[in-house]
């Protein structure tokens, strides 16, 4: 059993970028990585998407920003981060210490010009393998509706930065839209090499004896196992229909659900929520994916990609 576990190949390609495994920790649920090393070594890990970036430095939203589900939880962060000047001079600089494997750059921004000045910086860092565009933000010149809300927009946004780059573009698409297949394949027509999704959905929690919402910003992006159904199909659909990468990502905790998500499509899969529950979720899945590859009869996880 054990030679069979070791023999299995866990490699998949992104774009030409190659991972030892598809298992990739979500932006924003495990910062910049090097502050994860303590507790295992990070380098197993097929790829970090880091914590999302903006031009300028960001506090975020108002406390209290987190609220517990049942099944899942409810953030409304709001993008903290110290900046891209700032995550080039301090961040990428101890993420080289701690992790020598592909990095992925999640980039953020509110107006057009800001995610094509930072895109532009990002992409000539060496060890960014990838660029990961999170079009939930809202649109400040664009009367405040979410850039990923629509298709117009995405293309926009993603026709302007490709100009800029030599990376490979991922577009991470928000799931609180009517059809997420039209704003992938928006993406994917204006220059995009791949999609990601899914992003967290809209949520909300009441407290019953202040009858006021537990987050301040009344909101907020809910994920967590619940959303793994959810995410599983709108993979599916995406994949099948925009003919890139897809980079799976919702309610992921385990290997089985790795397997599960390459199957509806996806090369590479985010695992975001589970971090903050247990920081060796990562390190428990790509241990556990051969065991539940021989188990299944898998000898390469590239097979499997979109077999469903």
């Amino acid at each position: 059993m054990e030679m069979n576990q070791t023999a299995k190949d866990l490699k998949v390609t992104l774009s030409g970028v190659t991972l030892q495994n598809p298992v990739v920790p979500a932006s924003g649920c495990f910062g910049f990585g090097y502050g994860m090393a303590e507790f295992y070594d990070i380098d197993i890990l097929g790829s970090i998407s880091f914590k999302g970036t903006t031009r300028d430095a960001r506090f975020g939203n108002p406390l209290p920003r987190v609220a517990e589900c049942s099944a899942g939880l409810i953030n409304s962060v709001g993008l903290q981060n110290p900046g891209i000047d700032t995550v080039i001079a301090e961040e990428l600089p101890k993420m080289r210490e701690a992790f020598h494997q592909p990095i992925i750059a999640n980039i953020s921004g509110f107006s057009i010009d800001e995610y094509v000045e930072c895109c532009e910086k990002i992409d000539k860092e060496e060890q960014v393998a990838i660029i990961e565009l999170n079009v939930s933000c809202p649109n400040v010149h664009g009367g405040g509706m979410s850039f990923g809300t629509c298709c117009t927009s995405v293309a926009e946004v993603v026709k302007e930065v490709k100009k800029v780059i030599t990376k490979p573009l991922y577009v991470k698409l928000t799931p609180n839209v009517t059809d997420i297949v039209s704003i992938g394949q928006s993406a994917v027509e204006a220059g995009a090499d791949g999609l990601c999704l899914i992003n967290t959905l809209l949520g909300m929690r009441i407290n019953l004896k202040t009858r006021r919402p537990v987050i301040a910003n009344r909101m907020g992006g809910f994920s967590g196992p619940a959303v793994f159904p959810v995410a599983v199909r709108m993979v599916n659909q995406v994949a099948h229909a925009c003919g890139v990468p897809v980079i799976g990502c919702g309610g992921v905790s385990s290997a089985s659900d790795v397997i599960e998500m390459m199957m509806a499509g996806a090369t590479a899969v985010e695992v975001g929520a589970a971090n903050l529950i247990n920081p060796y979720a990562c390190k428990e899945i790509i241990e556990n994916l051969p065991i539940e590859m021989e188990r299944l009869g898998i000898d390469s996880l590239s097979e499997i990609i979109g077999i469903v």
